[in-house]
């Protein structure tokens, strides 16, 4: 059996959305050096829907195509959609991840809601502030 699925290899060959959107309506960025990775969304929000969406990831080809799929599971989508992706929903849509890099799909989850908070803080939007983690604790992460 092959350590990843097609989907994850595809994702990490072809990654959708790479780059960045210079006039966002909202940024996250999260990870730590000590996991390696570092993903960076932005996001753009058009009458409550995510409208464009382009990332930047720092590390291994489980977190870049987390962030690809991601992005694909959120584009276009509500934003109060968009607050009920889990990590479960990216590993899923992959087809799975080894059990040593479910962190990359918990990374993509933090970093859309990062920017999510980023969005709801420059539009002066009120939100629940235990939607959204402070920082990413790397509890899952290889050390």
């Amino acid at each position: 059996m092959a350590l990843y699925s097609e989907k994850v290899m595809d994702h990490f060959r072809n990654p959708r959305n790479v780059g960045i959107i210079e006039d966002a309506d909202g940024i996250g960025e999260v990870g730590n050096a000590k996991c390696g990775d570092i993903m960076k969304f932005y996001i753009k929000v058009q009458d409550g829907i995510v409208s464009d969406i382009k990332f930047e990831t720092f590390g291994c080809g489980s977190a870049i195509a987390s962030a690809s799929m991601a992005t694909e599971l959120i584009k276009g989508q509500p934003v109060e959609k968009v607050l009920e992706l889990t990590n479960r929903a990216v590993v899923e849509a992959l087809d799975g991840l080894p059990t040593h890099k479910i962190h990359c799909s918990v990374l993509a989850e933090e970093v859309i809601k990062a920017a999510l908070k980023d969005y709801y803080d420059k539009n002066g939007i009120e939100y629940d502030p235990a939607l959204f983690p402070d920082e990413h604790d790397c509890e899952h992460c290889e050390i």
